[in-house]
This record gives structure tokens, sequence and C-alpha cells, in this order.
């Protein structure tokens, strides 16, 4: 059977996204999304575009769908989603050495995001209630530029997906220290405009369902974790 090609949307985003030797796109969202899609007919052409143009892109039908680390929780009426695939936690990580060491210590300190991102929105719009007032947010639209601009003093804070901020340490071989607190728990999914009715959406999620139960899932992400178990625990973020 021939494949039809699904157009993606997606950005670099370790260990999720990112490009291999040979210039290809790798990750865990590649592996994931390339097996489910075949299930369904279909393999993934993966796109990178500047993330905050996404929603233009998937209205305009540049684009079938947009993923890579994308957090349903907070946005489940914003598109048509596939999933949730995988549960992912939001954290704030610092220097080693700082004495911030859990959410309250950050009171009257800066604090970097990326752009568009579920971090952004949890600290400009105070929806956890365990955050205090921040001085400064500020929002890069490249998140490789996060961990530079921590180490180099020119923010006390970051926050983002955990799993990105581990990858980006063993990546170039730095340390930063992860707080134990959590922003907010997510549910990651690949996301369908509004208006786009060929309901491969809900195909996409059924075949993200049997990869969970064939254990497919859980071998995929043994190739990036030493436990899964705990990226799997869908059922707590679904909507």
């Amino acid at each position: 059977m021939e494949l039809k090609t699904l157009v993606i949307g997606t950005d670099p985003y370790p260990p999720f996204v990112s490009d291999d030797a040979d210039g290809n796109a790798s990750g865990i969202d590649v592996d994931i999304l390339t097996e489910a899609l075949g299930r369904i007919g279909y393999k993934p052409e993966f796109k990178y575009i500047a993330w905050q143009k996404k929603n233009e892109l998937l209205a305009t039908g540049e684009l079938d769908c947009v993923a890579g680390c994308f957090s349903m929780t907070g946005r489940e009426a914003d598109y048509r989603w596939a999933g949730p695939y995988m549960k992912s936690r939001q954290v704030v990580a610092v220097e080693p050495s700082s004495s911030i060491t859990s959410f309250a210590d950050l009171e009257g300190k800066s604090i970097a995001v990326q752009s568009t991102t579920k971090p952004e929105g949890i600290l400009l719009d105070h929806t956890n209630p365990d955050m205090p007032e921040v001085v400064n947010v500020f929002s890069f639209s490249d998140r490789s530029c996060l961990i530079p601009a921590l180490l180099k003093g020119s923010v006390d804070a970051i926050a983002a997906h955990e799993t990105s901020i581990v990858q980006y340490e063993q990546d170039y071989g730095v340390d930063v220290r992860i707080l134990d607190e959590s922003l907010l728990d997510v549910g990651l999914g690949c996301a369908f405009d509004l208006n786009d009715h060929r309901d491969i959406d809900v195909e996409l999620s059924g075949a993200f369902e049997g990869m969970i139960e064939d254990g497919t899932m859980y071998k995929i992400l043994s190739r990036y974790f030493e436990d899964p178990s705990p990226f799997l625990q869908v059922g707590d973020v679904r909507g």
C-alpha cells in the first residue's frame, strides 16, 4: 500500500525532534508519529517552522498538523487533537549553585521561557498558585537560548519541558538543577486545525492508543529513557 504524505510542522526540540547526522528529522516524536501514521495509511513529512506561525500555517493548509513536544493541556479547545500519547512535566531549572531551591524563592527573580509555550502562559497569566510574582519573564523565540542565558547569568531561572532540559545537559555537557516542584503536568499531542474535518485526528488518536496497549510506545520510549513508565501515564493528563 502506498502511504499518503502528511505534512507536520515542528521545530528543533531534542530529544523530541532534531536533525540526525544526515540532516533528517529524528527523535521521540518522529519515531512515534512515523509508526502511528503508518498504521492509518500515512507517512510524515516533517517541516521546520517558526513556532509562532503554527496557527496561521494550519489555517492556510500549508501544514496538515503540528507536533513536537506540543502540550495539549489548556489548549484542548484550540485545535482538533490526536492524543495524548505521552505525559510530560513543565519544570523550572536554575544554575547548580543558585540559592533558589523552591518556587517560593523565585519571587522578584527573572525567568526565561520560549515564546507561545505553556510556561510562558503560566507565568504571565499566574495560573500556578504556588508560583510567586517574578520581576521579569523573558520570552525567546529559540528555545536553545534558554540554558545559555541561565548559565551566563542573564536570568535567574528557566522554565521548559523537563525532558528537553535533560537532553540539552547531555548534548552539551552542562549542568543545571531542576526544582522538585512541577509547573504543570501536561499531555503531548498532535494538533490539527479546527476546520479540518478529515477525521485524521480521530484515526491517529486510535493509533496512539493501540501503540500504548500493544507495548510499541513503551519500546520506542525505551530508546530514550531508562524507565518510560512515567511518560506513559496519559490517563493522568487526559482532558
